[in-house]
């Protein structure tokens, strides 16, 4: 074989490695959760907000009032090539308080625990399907005072 077939073979096979390897999916890890571990050194009915605090930090997410939850999140999201992103794996710890703020219970839900809500879109309607412009010009005529066309300003 010549020299210039095997650099052709060999960049096409450089080419095809570099494609290949474009088409590896990316992964994007969002929030923190802490671990078993550190979940453990927190005692029910112990431990109070502040040492929760010291121990494993404080949350991003809170609950609606001070008196609530601490909630901590993580989502890992998979990147591939032109597809929309993807949630592979999600992880939520809620620590709830009691009113003294002492620790009551803490849960571990997983992406498998949640459940799908349909979100209803609150849109108004406009009261103007149907109408054409000239009914509407009509109607409005009706709405007219003599002495909002007396006023001068």
């Amino acid at each position: 074989m010549s020299k210039g077939i095997k650099a052709i073979r060999m960049g096409t096979a450089i080419a095809v490695f570099c494609v290949l390897g474009a088409c590896a999916a990316t992964y994007q890890n969002h929030g923190y959760v802490p671990t078993d571990s550190d979940l453990e050194e927190i005692l029910v009915g112990v431990d109070t907000r502040e040492t929760v605090g010291q121990s494993i930090g404080r949350p991003t997410s809170f609950g609606m009032l001070q008196s609530g939850g601490w909630y901590y999140s993580q989502s890992r999201w998979r990147h591939f090539a032109y597809k929309a992103p993807k949630v592979i794996d999600r992880q939520i710890v809620a620590i709830t308080y009691t009113d003294d703020g002492i620790v009551e219970n803490i849960e571990r839900f997983t992406l498998e625990d949640g459940r799908i809500i349909a979100l209803s879109r609150r849109v108004t309607d406009s009261n103007i399907k149907g109408i054409s412009f000239l009914r509407q010009l009509m109607g409005n005529l009706g709405n007219l005072r003599a002495g909002d066309l007396l006023k001068s300003n």
